[in-house]
């Protein structure tokens, strides 16, 4: 027993590692980094190029999008939930991949190369003139839904492309590969990658919003820069495939690689009405649900009223792309930096510390945001001294705002999210996630939409609303706190559970590959004979099936 334990450290010292990290564990994690990255790049783009189309359309304004995030974004959230549900149950996983990520391939391309050049021709604008003439200027926002559908189907996939192919596609692998112990020390790594993206995509747009100032009078720069974009977008998403079915192919299957180990269930084929009673019995994943929620209301109730203050300093859609790419570009040098240090905080102060970061942050730049927008007439004087009028300031400020709440996010909230994940048993992950990740995702910022409408409507103005909103983004964010202290307190000890049960399977893995080659070797060269070795090759098979850990 001496010699195999020898045997086993000396094997484990001389496991090949690449900065210390073993071989074995950077298949899974490389792969992951890459998939996450071309996700995100394409999700800049998207997201991006969402806002200019919808806000600077002719007919339309910045006042969509509250209604568009209420009356359209969150039914075809709901809808994808429920087709998703029932194809969770009839389709493996690899065709359920495969099922919902070809779909927005082929939409983002037919948009930059087909709806958009077709768009003068298959948007009813003569009929929104009229309903606008008949109801009212009120009405421009919800009448420029149906004035400019194409582009808000546009918005809205992509808006669906951040919490479907990130939070339930990317994520759901993520778990399904990865161990506790893997995720805690790699996941806010993987973000890394990824904002590297946010930096080169922020620049990708830059290039195409300069590039249309230098095109000749008469030709649409925009429908030229929508097909380069769509063009990257599409090609990165063959890309994402093609790791997908590489790591199913070559990983995934590979016994020697670790991963977490749970007794594989059969999916129960439950409905929609049962799943989420199954949902919200559960204490667990209800406070997962308000993290979310909280955070669509809050980051959305600053982030509207932001992009009002930025159409009026940068009307044109040029300047506005122009100074969205900047954005991009400073949120993912943020990110990255923030990644970095998530890994220390995750490690030196465990996953209550750093899923409260976010929250705190959020709390503390959206008060200054608010002040300066409450109290930046004063400021006039101080701030020409700087070349810089209130609404500029309170652009730049909004924009700081934005960046430190989604670094925060991208780092430690995202990554303290889907390790939560983790300790569920596998039903709950795939319908939990669809039901957190594509339902409440939305209806937060459904949420943040609606009670910015309830003000405009109450108040004459966001602007009026202003103090409102300051007090009710303090209370959404209290309960934020409150809900990341209660699942702390529920996911620490299951996680540590998980941890243990993880070591135990490895030490079973590595006694049952290390003892029968030492003995066997230790007979082959002591000269016993072939006899000896025939009876302990029975004596190991007969022992094996009730030793050898199960592996999924």
């Amino acid at each position: 027993m001496v010699q195999v334990q020898a045997f086993s450290d000396e094997k484990q010292k001389h496991k090949p590692k690449f900065l210390g990290v073993e071989f074995q564990t950077l298949k899974k994690i490389i792969p992951l980094g890459i998939m996450f990255f071309c996700i995100l790049f394409n999700y800049t783009i998207l997201r991006d190029t969402k806002d200019v189309l919808v806000v600077t359309a002719p007919g339309s304004s910045a006042e969509i999008i509250p209604f568009l995030k209420t009356w359209v974004n969150l039914p075809m959230a709901v809808g994808f939930m429920l087709l998703y549900t029932k194809l969770s149950n009839v389709l493996s996983k690899e065709a359920l991949f495969y099922t919902v990520l070809l779909p927005f391939i082929a939409f983002f391309g037919a948009f930059g190369f087909v709806l958009y050049p077709l768009s003068g021709v298959i948007h009813p604008t003569a009929l929104a003139d009229k309903l606008v003439a008949a109801l009212g200027p009120s009405f421009v926002g919800p009448v420029a839904i149906l004035r400019i559908w194409s582009f808000c189907l546009f918005y809205v996939m992509a808006e669906l492309w951040g919490s479907v192919v990130i939070s339930v596609l990317f994520w759901g692998f993520a778990n399904q590969i990865t161990t506790v112990e893997e995720a805690k020390e790699f996941y806010p790594l993987f973000g890394l990658g990824a904002n590297i993206a946010l930096i080169f995509s922020g620049r990708t747009v830059k290039y195409f919003s300069n590039l249309r100032k230098n095109l000749g009078p008469g030709v649409d720069g925009w429908a030229i820069s929508l097909k380069g974009m769509m063009s990257i977008v599409v090609i990165l998403g063959f890309v994402i495939c093609s790791i997908y079915w590489g790591v199913n192919k070559f990983v995934v299957n590979d016994p020697s690689i670790p991963r977490s180990a749970r007794k594989k269930k059969e999916k129960p084929k439950l409905g929609m009405k049962e799943s989420l009673k199954v949902l919200l019995s559960s204490r667990y994943v209800r406070d997962l649900a308000t993290l979310v929620v909280a955070y669509g209301i809050s980051i959305n109730l600053v982030e509207v009223t932001w992009k009002s203050k930025l159409k009026a300093q940068f009307p044109s859609p040029n300047e506005y792309s122009s100074f969205m790419g900047d954005f991009s570009t400073a949120t993912g040098i943020a990110t990255f930096t923030m990644m970095l240090l998530g890994r220390v905080i995750l490690r030196k102060f465990g996953w209550g510390v750093a899923a409260m970061i976010t929250p705190t942050v959020l709390l503390l730049t959206g008060v200054g945001f608010f002040s300066l927008l409450l109290f930046g007439e004063p400021l006039t004087p101080v701030l020409a001294n700087f070349g810089m009028t209130p609404l500029l300031a309170a652009v730049y400020v909004g924009a700081l705002q934005n960046i430190f709440s989604k670094s925060a996010k991208y780092s430690l909230f995202d990554p303290c999210k889907e390790m939560a994940y983790i300790p569920l048993d596998e039903d709950m992950k795939v319908k939990g996630k669809a039901a957190i990740d594509v339902v409440c995702n939305p209806l937060g910022k459904s949420g943040g939409a609606l009670i910015q409408q309830f003000m405009i409507l109450t108040f004459g103005s966001l602007a009026n609303s202003t103090p409102y909103l300051g007090g009710i983004l303090l209370m959404i964010v209290l309960a934020w706190l409150g809900a990341a202290k209660s699942l702390d307190s529920q996911f620490s000890p299951l996680a540590k559970q998980e941890l243990e049960k993880e070591k135990r399977e490895k030490a079973k893995v590595k006694e049952a590959s290390v003892e029968v080659p030492v003995e066997v070797k230790a007979i082959e060269s002591s000269g016993n004979g072939a006899a000896l070795k025939q009876t302990l090759d029975t004596e190991s098979e007969s022992s094996s099936g009730a030793s050898s850990p199960q592996v999924q």
